[in-house]
């Protein structure tokens, strides 16, 4: 009885010990919760110097929005998280609240502000017309009338420039890439931030570039938030302070000249109330024509892929040491590198290497993304076709041979055709991975499918409904080209033509054995 006793105060010993510690330890933790800043994740695209960068060594990010940035978010007892997002990215993350923040140069603007919550402005700025050095018709925006002009997409300067009568515009996704169009010759002109563009000027070296019309528009930067942010009043009261205690003047005479200019509490773009809705009609409208284009880089690229990949085919299958062994080092290089980066290449590179030799060459957009998808695509037919090939017992390489045919004969009458059945699968993936493929042209301002859908998404920043109509379009063009390779499988396999039966004789009677 005795020992019953003692194991009931030991149990009620223990459990009053485990409340006492479970107690101290929710204790510890709440406290430790209020101590511990919120992790604040702040969306930024890193190639927009001065304002964001990639730091000396490539660790981390500088520049006078992320040293901002850090400020507010040590002002507001935040911990904040950059996360990098090209340009056009950053409103939809915003929109899907993938981010809590985003600054990136943002430009405060009435359409934004209708799926966006914006902070007091932090910076003022405008757009500059940049022209090469030896251009001296090119002063204002009427002066750009007729004109090729790059501009980074989803911007205001690609807004304003579409104003423009008669203006050829081409997008890229970054400054940096359109500028570089301007350098190459292909472009009459960028139009871009004023600052960013003199800051490329001078501390990037750009030869050949200057700027006209300085700041021929005003805006005010801010940081971009989720519609209706709870964190809107931490972000302006931070940033009020800092303005207040004189520490954003340091922040900016640490990256700029001179004293900063006064800021509005609120953007004048503001006041407007211009809003953009989405045209169903015009967005598949501009879809269905970037689907043509998408089909016409998907043909001519397939059709000279085709063709190289067959005398590649050939070449890897020779007797010729030498040659086989060119053959597979190109395989190997553009089966093993990124499509995007041969495409810079091609494009960007080559024409400024050609530069640097003394030449004065360059490649238009379409014969270089023809050029890039065609090589790239003739690397992996190539193996198909090789594969395809050899996988042709060699007995019938003999009995060829036996008959007096020649290699010619034995390939174009025997073996090409059997193993072009074999081949019509993988090219069937191959043609469907193509397609989609296309859209990596983006790059390089080709107004093709993916692009128009993105052209759509920075005008009217419905970034879901947009993008779901782009992957339908893909969706169609794919199982349509799904369906005719299917088709040709059936076509040309001998064992699946139908063929017509022959129907027994009608009124067969049988034979009667008369009985004995």
């Amino acid at each position: 009885m005795k020992q019953l006793q003692r194991r009931g105060w030991f149990r009620y010993l223990t459990l009053g010990l485990i409340t006492c510690l479970t107690a101290i330890a929710f204790a510890f933790g709440a406290v430790t919760a209020q101590e511990t800043p919120r992790v604040f994740k702040v969306a930024t695209e890193p190639t927009f110097p001065p304002f964001e960068m990639q730091a000396e060594g490539g660790e981390g990010l500088e520049g006078f929005d992320i040293d901002l940035m850090e400020a507010i978010a040590a002002e507001a007892g935040l911990d904040v998280e950059f996360v990098s997002l090209p340009f056009d990215g950053i409103i939809p993350a915003l929109q899907s609240q993938t981010v809590d923040a985003a600054i990136s140069g943002i430009t405060i603007t009435a359409e934004r502000a209708q799926s966006l919550s914006f902070s007091r402005p932090y910076f003022k700025a405008g757009l500059a017309i940049a022209v090469q050095e030896g251009e001296n018709n090119i002063r204002s925006f009427e002066d750009l009338e007729g004109k090729k002009i790059a501009v980074q997409i989803g911007t205001t300067g690609a807004r304003e420039v579409a104003k423009i009568e008669g203006a050829q515009i081409v997008t890229f996704d970054s400054a940096a890439i359109a500028l570089q169009e301007l350098i190459n010759g292909k472009v009459d002109a960028v139009v871009n931030d004023g600052p960013v563009t003199l800051y490329a000027i001078k501390n990037a070296g750009l030869q050949g570039v200057k700027v006209v019309g300085e700041l021929v528009t005003e805006e005010f930067y801010g940081i971009a938030l989720p519609k209706d942010s709870p964190d809107l009043e931490i972000i302006n009261g931070a940033l009020t302070n800092l303005l207040a205690t004189g520490e954003y003047n340091a922040i900016y005479q640490n990256w700029f000249a001179g004293d900063p200019p006064p800021l509005p509490p609120v953007a004048p773009a503001l006041e407007s109330d211009a809003v953009n809705a989405l045209n169903w009609g015009r967005l598949f409208q501009n879809l269905f024509k970037g689907a043509g284009v998408t089909l016409m880089l998907t043909f001519f690229s397939f059709i000279f892929g085709l063709l190289g990949g067959t005398l590649v085919a050939l070449a890897l299958i020779s007797p010729y040491k030498p040659l086989r062994l060119i053959c597979r080092v190109y395989v190997e290089f553009f089966r093993g590198t990124p499509m995007l980066v041969q495409l810079f290449m091609i494009y960007f590179g080559l024409p400024a290497l050609f530069r640097e030799l003394g030449l004065d060459f360059s490649f238009e957009r379409l014969p270089a993304a023809i050029a890039a998808l065609s090589l790239n695509v003739a690397a992996y037919l190539a193996e198909i076709m090789r594969g395809g090939i050899q996988s042709i017992e060699k007995g019938q390489w003999e009995a060829c041979e036996s008959l007096g045919m020649n290699p010619i004969e034995t390939m174009r009458y025997i073996i090409f055709p059997q193993a072009f059945r074999r081949m019509l699968p993988p090219l069937g993936n191959e043609f469907i991975t193509l397609i989609k493929d296309t859209s990596l042209v983006a790059v390089i301002g080709f107004e093709e499918l993916f692009r128009q859908g993105q052209l759509m998404v920075a005008t009217t920043y419905k970034a879901f409904e947009i993008y779901l109509a782009v992957a339908l379009v893909y969706l169609l063009l794919t199982t349509a080209s799904s369906f005719i390779f299917k088709w040709l499988e059936r076509r040309m396999d001998p064992l699946k033509k139908k063929t017509k039966a022959v129907a027994p004789p009608k009124n067969i009677t049988r034979p009667q054995v008369a009985s004995q």
